[in-house]
């Protein structure tokens, strides 16, 4: 895909994150927004995965770590074909199976339950360890808050990542600045990221979030990074796209009503053009 395909891709996934939440009245729409150029390199370029073939043991591993960005993981599976556009409009209602946080036993292309945060990651090195262990291909990406990275199981799992040299793994960090009680400083302060996962062992490459040149960069020296995994810190924009939601730790977990859902669309309209 080309870089104007890429934007326009995590264009329309931007406004499915929008609707979703405002129909479910509630989710996630904040940090959705701040990973959806990710979710668009991830699911159109970088990963080997086959919607029709979900299952394939063959193909690449996500873990959405930071499960409550589930609008956000939805909206990119529902553009890549897992599943029906429309149904992103039963987010978050009973009977639905798009539930808040992701169900690996419910939804295509989810290759892993999650929710609890901090606990993605281990998932995820487990899936590369597991890689290793059967001498098989495929790579592991986990998708972690700044704000999640405050929990101490992702630093145990980042310690066993360095050990085992599980160059198979990549973590990345949607460093936006905000969680739900304010700024990630305030709260309780995880700087210097990329020095932490350094000195477990990672290669560390720091870029912004919201350049498709940078993220291809970063996955590429991934790729060819032996003997280490790969921790991508990404500079990003909170509700990234949505003129009222950026930069605004109230828009965390707050579903627009139809004002804003309106206003939000007519914004990402612009940017679409």
């Amino acid at each position: 895909m080309t870089t104007a395909e890429l934007k326009k891709t995590a264009n329309e996934i931007r406004k499915d994150i929008i609707k979703a939440t405002h129909a479910a009245k509630s989710g996630h729409p904040g940090g959705s927004l701040s990973a959806a150029d990710m979710f668009t390199y991830l699911y159109f370029v970088e990963m080997n995965i086959d919607p029709k073939n979900p299952k394939d043991e063959n193909r690449d591993r996500f873990v959405l770590s930071k499960g409550h960005v589930a609008p956000g993981y939805y909206s990119a599976l529902a553009e890549r074909g897992y599943f029906p556009k429309e149904d992103l409009l039963t987010l978050r209602h009973i009977d639905s199976y798009l539930q808040g946080h992701p169900d690996m036993k419910k939804i295509p292309g989810v290759d892993m339950s999650s929710g609890s945060l901090g606990q993605g990651i281990s998932a995820a090195v487990g899936m590369a360890l597991a890689a290793k262990l059967k001498n098989k291909d495929y790579r592991t990406y986990t998708l972690l808050g700044d704000g999640e990275i405050q929990e101490g199981q992702v630093w145990e799992a980042a310690m066993f990542a360095g050990a085992r040299k599980l160059d198979n793994l990549v973590v990345i960090v949607d460093n936006n600045g905000l969680q739900i009680d304010g700024n990630i400083e305030d709260v309780c302060s995880p700087y210097p990221i990329g020095e932490k996962f350094a000195a477990f062992n990672f290669n560390v490459v720091e870029i912004n979030g919201h350049d498709f040149d940078q993220i291809a960069d970063a996955l590429k020296q991934a790729r060819e990074c032996k003997g280490k995994p790969t921790a991508i810190i990404m500079k990003t924009i909170k509700g990234k796209g949505v003129s009222f939601m950026e930069n605004q730790a109230s828009w965390h977990g707050t579903a627009p009503n139809d004002e804003q859902c309106e206003q939000a669309l007519k914004d990402l309209e612009k940017v679409g053009e």
